[in-house]
């Protein structure tokens, strides 16, 4: 019954790890944003691996990053703008740009 009761610990914890990554990657679908991006190659923009790795250790970097999102930008990243993505709330940009930080 103990190996019946870790395994399922086990499934649960794994499934309770990886359900905020995907949720956000699901997010980040769901709002268009992988149609220009993706986590490990730049598209018509860049990598969210090289925007975390760019971005890493700012204290500003999330507040900053959640503007960028829901009003678009141009110029950091070369001369393709990014458009403003008014489908996207503030608590979702926050949410977007946060997992996007964490991608190593």
């Amino acid at each position: 019954m103990k190996r019946i009761l870790l395994a399922i610990g086990s499934v649960a914890t794994c499934f309770a790890v990886s359900t905020p990554a995907l949720a956000d990657l699901q997010l980040a679908t769901a709002k268009n944003c992988m149609a220009c991006h993706a986590i490990d190659k730049k598209l018509v923009g860049p990598s969210y691996k090289d925007v975390a790795a760019k971005y890493a250790g700012q204290k500003d970097a999330a507040d900053k990053l959640a503007a960028k999102v829901m009003k678009g930008g141009s110029g950091v990243w070369g001369p393709v703008p990014m458009p403003a993505n008014t489908q996207v709330s503030p608590d979702e940009a926050k949410k977007l740009v946060a997992w996007i930080l964490t991608q190593k």
